[in-house]
């Protein structure tokens, strides 16, 4: 066990100073953790960390789509109550 978590540590370590931009890394930290858990205990420790890591980042980016579209609807929504100016047209009689 004790070899295991110095393993972990050290990966852990370098991914972190191999990857200068972790903001594309959305998810997959909590992924290999999970999963690298899960491996360990089917005797897979770093597949389980790595499959974690691409389930991980799948979601994440699942759900980063989802808010964008959500986004964009509100946004086209919005366009169609306004005019040029950002007001509400009044109604004519």
């Amino acid at each position: 066990m004790r070899t295991f978590l110095i393993a972990a540590g050290a990966a852990l370590a370098l991914s972190m100073a191999a990857a200068p931009h972790a903001a594309d890394a959305k998810g997959c930290m909590k992924g290999a953790a999970v999963g690298g858990v899960a491996g360990h205990m089917a005797g897979h420790g770093v597949a389980g960390a790595a499959a974690g890591c691409a389930v991980g980042h799948h979601h994440a980016k699942k759900k980063e789509e989802a808010q964008q579209t959500t986004a964009a609807h509100n946004n086209a929504a919005s366009r169609s109550t306004t005019d040029k100016n950002g007001s509400v047209p009044q109604q004519q009689e």
